[in-house]
Formats: C-alpha cells, structure tokens, sequence
C-alpha cells in the first residue's frame, strides 16, 4: 500500500505543470508602434492604449506564453492629419475592426540575452504569423525588452485605395516593442 501512496505521489509530482512567472508591463515607461517610409520619409506611430499578458521564466521558455491586445484607436503619430487615414478604411479600418492581437506560439532563446517570439498577428480580422526578434535584460524582479519584426502591411490588407501602392507608402513596415516589467509575486 505505502508503494502505491508513494508511485502516486511521484506520477502526481512528475505530471504536475510548471508555470513560467507572470510579469506586469509598466505602461507609462513602456511602447508599442511601427514605422514605415512614407512619400521617402520615415514615418512613425505608437499606440497609447494596449495590454500585455506575459508568462515568461528564460529556464522555462516550453510555458512561456504572451498575448498582446492592441487598441487600434489609440494609434497616434507626429502627423495628426494622417492618423485619422491610418484608421479610416483604407488602412486599419478601426470602425470594424477595433483590435488586433499578438499571441505566441513559442520563444526561444538565440545567444546571449537574444530571443526570438513567434506567433500569430491578427489585424483587420487576418490573422499571419510573424517573428519578433527581441533583447531581454533581467536584474532580479525587474524586465527590460526591446523587440522588432518586419511584416509586409498588404498581408493584413492594410493600404487601400490610393494607399495601396508603394509609390507612397512602403511594402515594409517595422514594428516595435519598448517594454519594461516587473515580475508578479
């Protein structure tokens, strides 16, 4: 009987889960935006309103896991006159399509403090993989990240219209990730 206790105790041990450590963004210190080349200028833009769910241990990178959702509406640029475009119809659609979502399928570690997060973005309702190469900086409770992925902006059937060509506004586009973190307790 006491085997059976204890094989059991072990199995219950051994299949238990682990979890990876949940972190807090510190909004006010931390961005999200893209830039792109627009009539041969670089252009840029953040959003002011979006919420991370980070579950990350860089010993444990089999549970880690992040979901990002992006207020689309929040989106603001040094050309105010172009922001309201860049949500209208022609690029995210906002009316429609208020949100878009990045979640991960899996990170794992390069070299160094190098990483690489693979996952699914999913903007005006399409939903493409992407590759988020980011730097991860760790001093006890505290995170620092810094991350870009290219993507092509006609995957996502953004730039309609008269915006759809690259004569005005790059194929190309980079998107960023300035976030800074404080392990939950």
């Amino acid at each position: 009987m006491k085997r059976l206790v204890l094989s059991a105790l072990v199995a219950a041990l051994i299949s238990t889960p682990a979890f990876a450590a949940h972190w807090n963004v510190d909004y006010a210190r931390s961005k999200l935006g893209f830039a792109v080349q627009w009539s041969g200028q670089p252009f840029g833009a953040v959003f002011k309103s979006w919420k991370a769910d980070i579950d990350f241990d860089p010993a444990d990178l089999s549970h880690a896991h992040v979901a990002v959702t992006i207020d689309i509406a929040s989106e603001t640029s040094d050309s105010p006159d172009n922001d309201d475009g860049i949500q209208g119809a022609q690029g995210f659609q906002v009316s429609q399509f208020p949100q878009a979502r990045f979640e991960t399928t899996s990170i794992s570690h390069t070299t160094g403090s190098q990483y690489i997060a693979r996952g699914i973005l999913t903007i005006r309702g399409v939903s493409k993989p992407v590759t988020l190469n980011f730097q991860l900086s760790l001093n006890g409770d505290k995170a620092h990240m810094n991350g870009t992925a290219d993507v092509m902006r006609g995957d996502w059937g953004l730039g309609q219209g008269e915006w759809a060509s690259e004569k005005t506004i790059s194929h190309h586009v980079g998107i960023f990730v300035d976030l800074n973190a404080t392990k939950a307790h």
